[in-house]
């Protein structure tokens, strides 16, 4: 009787450890869980905000940022969960989307596996300079104006590129792009000489050869023609009325030529003193178009030189109604009359330069 109740006793206490162990990692289980798996980003009156993580930020810098979000529930299980995950050893700078119910598994494995989200990178048309670009990238993008500029600055960077200080501007299509934030400077630019290759693909070298032009003399043409007017269907005459010049051995004789050499866009008028700048962009003073782009011409603007308008024109002039439309003529005469009839109406305005 005695063994059997020892055996009995036996059996209950081994059982009950059993039972109480099975309660223990269970409830170590949950809690495991919880940290893990329940959500632990909460935001109020919004779904989700953007994240930034910088080149060498360390996971202390990555951490604090969180937390001062104010977004993290429990502070100590993040940090648990992005220990047992080696985050530490695994941070990735980028531009992260941060989800409100979003737990803390779902955020480590984001943040380690820099799964961040593509920045919109508008390139617009009409940006007159290096610095000018670099200023308007740099602010979509992690790095600083002067780490692209110094690159599109160097000539034997532009070089193997295929381009001269003069041309480089015209390598960038306007357009809209997607980049990662962390993208370095270096990768945009070869980036941007893809989408240029793209571009001038075989059907527009082959239009351009057919008017006596290689893609960066069309795009010199087109940067003064969008600079030249507002209205996209007057772009195709305009374009016309140059080609028709240059077929001639006339001068261009192109204001916007002489405001980009005296680096003034804003002149509304410009003067005989204004002419004599010496600057090979000047072409009232050279023969056959600028060296460069005076500007990042529009893709309407491109298009509109390869398939320029055929007529005699071989002047135009401001409308005296500042539409924004032109007077065309054939002759010097005709030009003339069209030219003092706006200058007429620039005295009656006011308006000296």
């Amino acid at each position: 009787m005695k063994l059997n109740f020892s055996f009995n006793n036996t059996v209950k206490i081994v059982g009950a450890f059993i039972v109480i162990t099975l309660v223990v990692f269970a409830i170590k289980g949950v809690g495991i869980y919880n940290k893990a798996f329940r959500p632990n980003i909460e935001m109020e009156e919004r779904e989700s905000l953007l994240f930034y993580i910088h080149s060498g930020d360390s996971f202390d810098i990555v951490m604090n940022r969180l937390d001062s979000l104010d977004i993290v529930v429990e502070h100590d299980d993040l940090l648990w969960v992005a220990n047992k995950k080696n985050y530490p050893a695994s941070i990735k700078p980028g531009r992260y989307r941060i989800e409100h119910g979003m737990t803390n598994n779902e955020l480590i494995n984001m943040l380690r596996s820099g799964a961040q989200e593509t920045v919109k990178v508008v390139v617009a048309g009409k940006i007159r300079s290096i610095d000018q670009l670099a200023n308007r990238v740099a602010h979509y993008l992690e790095f600083e104006p002067q780490d692209i500029s110094t690159l599109l600055y160097n000539e034997a960077f532009i070089d193997s590129l295929g381009f001269n200080k003069f041309t480089i501007l015209g390598m960038f299509i306007p357009n809209t792009y997607y980049f990662y934030w962390n993208t370095p400077p270096e990768e945009f630019i070869y980036r941007m000489k893809k989408e240029y290759d793209k571009f001038w693909n075989s059907n527009r070298v082959t239009r351009a050869r057919k008017i006596n032009f290689e893609p960066n003399e069309v795009i010199t043409m087109a940067s003064i023609v969008v600079e030249e007017t507002t209205h996209q269907h007057e772009m195709n005459r305009i374009a016309g009325v140059y080609i028709n010049r240059l077929e001639k051995g006339m001068k261009l004789r192109a204001d916007p030529t002489v405001k980009f050499a005296h680096q003034n866009f804003g002149m509304r008028r410009i003067w005989k003193k204004h002419l004599t700048i010496d600057s090979p962009y000047n072409t009232y003073k050279n023969y056959g178009l600028p060296p460069g782009p005076i500007a990042i011409p529009s893709i309407f603007a491109i298009e509109a030189v390869l398939d320029y308008e055929h007529h005699e024109y071989l002047y135009f002039c401001a409308r005296e109604d500042f539409s924004g439309y032109h007077n065309f003529a054939k002759t010097h005469v005709r030009h003339i009359a069209n030219a003092q009839k706006y200058r007429r109406a620039l005295n009656e305005r006011k308006i000296y330069k």
